[in-house]
């Protein structure tokens, strides 16, 4: 059952409870605003559902630091190598692609890769920055390894999104942001909430063979049992050549420019004990307005949407939309009315609350 939230309640919730984690109030106004973006967004396998078994477990297993101290390891005019020390992520993310479009809009791209990071939330965020900046913004991260080689069974590359964002005329941006898998972890533990099994073809196991069940199959993928399967699906026949190859792609600019860890690197353990994942991110924006202008850039970019929404749709379909207009919608829906939040993951945040003496909150569970 979903419930709605007021959005200024939920916000001061996630701010009170990063700063409790010892999270600085700058960063914790990041690290909030990201995870609730996800939520504007309806992408609700990276907002709240994430917060305590991803950000608070993280932040209270030592494995996270709640202070970010990033050194610029080195810096160009136009790139940067960054260390995020095992801080928060988002802020990592949100320094680094800051950094990027300041370089971009003084000689036209910028590029910043960030090593020794952690979870960043969604990527669109960050290539949305460069798009807001009328740069074009693109970005990704490397993850724990989910996804197994086409042909392979092994748990090898992070589901590694790679996430474009580019301004239009329109009142949104062109915004691609997916995982190279044909599913990811948190849509996983979404479906696991809700009792809901994950549908075949999505998850493969050591022996070839698929597996279904939500909680079952989130215990085998920690445990290195099974492995997610990357677009496109198992093995060749609907080109799961692709999905890999792009990750590979992800993985490699998430590593090699900065030097860090990749592949089996960031599972998170050694000799059995958890260690700091060591993610690594790159952010690239370019200034439109360095070659036939902005203005000229976001009227052809439009143009192209428009063109594409208005053509010949499929029988039974009335809409075609573009990258980025469905997640628009969802903010024109939920902007006034609120937050719907699931009974479980409300009490999720309950028992945040409650652990931290947060005594003022309530939830709609509690009132209903």
């Amino acid at each position: 059952m979903l419930q709605t939230i007021e959005w200024s309640f939920i916000e001061s919730f996630v701010l009170d409870v990063f700063c409790r984690y010892g999270v600085p109030e700058a960063d914790a106004r990041i690290c909030t605003d990201v995870l609730l973006e996800a939520e504007r967004r309806g992408i609700e396998s990276h907002g709240l559902n994430r917060f305590k078994p991803i950000y608070l477990e993280r932040l209270k297993a030592g494995v996270q630091k709640p202070v970010t101290e990033l050194e610029v390891v080195r810096e160009t005019p136009t790139t940067a190598v960054v260390d995020g020390h095992d801080g928060m992520g988002q802020v990592v993310a949100h320094r680094s692609m800051t950094m990027a479009i300041e370089k971009a809009q003084k000689l036209g791209l910028g590029m910043v890769v960030a090593r020794h990071s952690t979870h960043f939330g969604i990527a669109g965020y960050y290539a949305s920055m460069a798009a807001k900046a009328g740069c074009i913004g693109i970005t990704g991260t490397n993850a724990r390894p989910s996804i197994a080689p086409t042909f392979g069974v092994e748990n090898m590359l992070g589901t590694n999104p790679l996430t474009f964002g580019m301004p239009t005329d329109e009142e949104f941006p062109f915004m691609l942001d997916c995982a190279t898998s044909i599913t990811q972890r948190g849509q996983i533990e979404q479906l696991e909430r809700l009792g809901e099994e994950t549908p075949s073809g999505m998850v493969i196991t050591r022996d070839g063979s698929t597996m279904t069940d939500s909680t079952a199959i989130l215990k085998a993928l920690t445990e290195g049992r099974a492995a997610l399967t990357p677009l496109g699906g198992v093995g060749g026949e609907r080109a799961g050549f692709k999905g890999y190859g792009y990750a590979t792609v992800v993985e490699i600019l998430s590593s090699a420019l900065q030097s860090g860890r990749y592949l089996t690197m960031l599972n998170g353990y050694e000799d059995g004990k958890r260690i700091p994942y060591g993610l690594g991110h790159f952010f690239i924006a370019i200034d439109t307005e360095a070659f036939m202008g902005r203005a000229a850039f976001e009227k052809t970019t439009g143009d192209i949407l428009r063109a594409l929404r208005a053509s010949q749709k499929a029988p039974g379909h009335t809409r075609i939309y573009t990258a980025g207009e469905k997640e628009y919608l969802v903010w024109q829906e939920r902007k006034d009315t609120g937050l719907p939040v699931n009974e479980a993951v409300q009490r999720e945040l309950i028992t945040v609350r409650d652990e931290l003496g947060l005594s003022r909150y309530r939830f709609p569970i509690e009132t209903a």
